[in-house]
């Protein structure tokens, strides 16, 4: 049994991670800036430490007497460079000086995005860059794997399920080119990779792409075609047109400055959202930690609950 300390716990991402490493019979420990919200999202099992990145105090009493911290907490919106940094960048500085002043420093897996690998796209892909630098450069005594996955979904998600929810009422609602190619992974089959990770004795420091192991990735159409197959209905393409898109991307950064909150959809998130090729493979951590995806599309949709064709055609 390990003890492992977690950020980022009541995202979609965490709990599925922290509720495979209590699975497996850990002692879990997690950074929350609510606790009263953590206990409802997270299981009793888990100790909550309250606090945030930013609070140097609190993430020494995270880490201390953990054997490894599980880094997932991250900005995924905001319309500014500062907004992306203060968490993606300062956030994993501030984590890795409290790893380097343990007296035998924990080793961290800090969660990345493929987006890292197009910095000039947008201020989020270039905050996920900069974060892997702050590891690359900084890192002296902290032994450290950084991932990039690229979309992920699964139970809890609520990025991608109204694109699947959509699909399964016969429509798939296509922001960029349809051939574009994307690569995809299952939540759980993340929080595998995390657990096969704490498992492996030694990993060497990098950087590591996953995925569930489609060849070439996916495209629009592939994805539909899983849907019908699934639900039995046909799925339509339907491309949304750009200067709707461009308009409502252009509103959310205007009314973003106006009114101080952070938007999911600016005109940065559409370069991503546009950009032609987000395949990747998994050789290289599969070599690393001797992980192996379980689910493709097909699979991994139907072990989605809440969309409607759940539970049709087996599950």
């Amino acid at each position: 049994m390990k003890t492992i300390a977690i950020t980022g716990a009541t995202g979609f991402i965490g709990r599925r991670i922290c509720n495979c490493l209590l699975d497996a019979g850990h002692r879990v420990r997690a950074l929350v800036r609510n606790p009263n919200r953590a206990r409802d999202l997270l299981p009793d099992a888990v100790e909550l430490v309250e606090g945030s990145l930013a609070d140097a105090a609190r993430l020494s009493e995270l880490v201390s007497g953990v054997d490894a911290v599980v880094h997932c907490a991250g900005a995924v919106r905001g319309a500014t460079h500062e907004q992306f940094d203060r968490v993606n960048v300062a956030g994993i500085r501030t984590l890795l000086q409290a790893l380097e002043a343990q007296p035998e420093p924990p080793r961290l897996l800090s969660l990345s995005s493929l987006a890292a690998r197009e910095p000039a796209l947008s201020h989020y892909a270039a905050s996920k860059r900069a974060g892997e630098q702050v590891l690359l450069e900084e890192a002296e005594r902290v032994q450290w794997m950084a991932l990039r996955p690229p979309a992920v979904y699964g139970p809890g998600d609520t990025e991608l399920l109204p694109l699947f929810r959509a699909m399964a009422r016969g429509f798939a609602p296509v922001p960029g080119a349809a051939d574009a190619r994307f690569s995809m992974v299952f939540v759980d089959d993340l929080a595998a990779a995390v657990q096969a990770w704490l498992e492996a004795s030694a990993v060497r420091n990098g950087i590591y792409t996953l995925e569930d192991g489609k060849a070439g990735g996916y495209d629009w159409r592939s994805v539909a075609d899983t849907v019908t197959a699934i639900c039995g209905r046909r799925v339509r393409l339907m491309p949304v047109p750009a200067w709707l898109l461009n308009t409502v991307a252009r509103i959310n950064s205007q009314a973003a400055q106006l009114f101080g909150y952070a938007p999911m959809l600016t005109p940065e998130k559409l370069c991503e959202l546009r950009h032609p090729d987000w395949v990747c493979d998994s050789e290289a951590l599969q070599a690393e930690i001797g992980w192996q995806p379980r689910y493709q599309l097909e699979a991994g949709l139907r072990a989605t609950p809440g969309w409607p064709c759940y539970g049709r055609g087996g599950s």
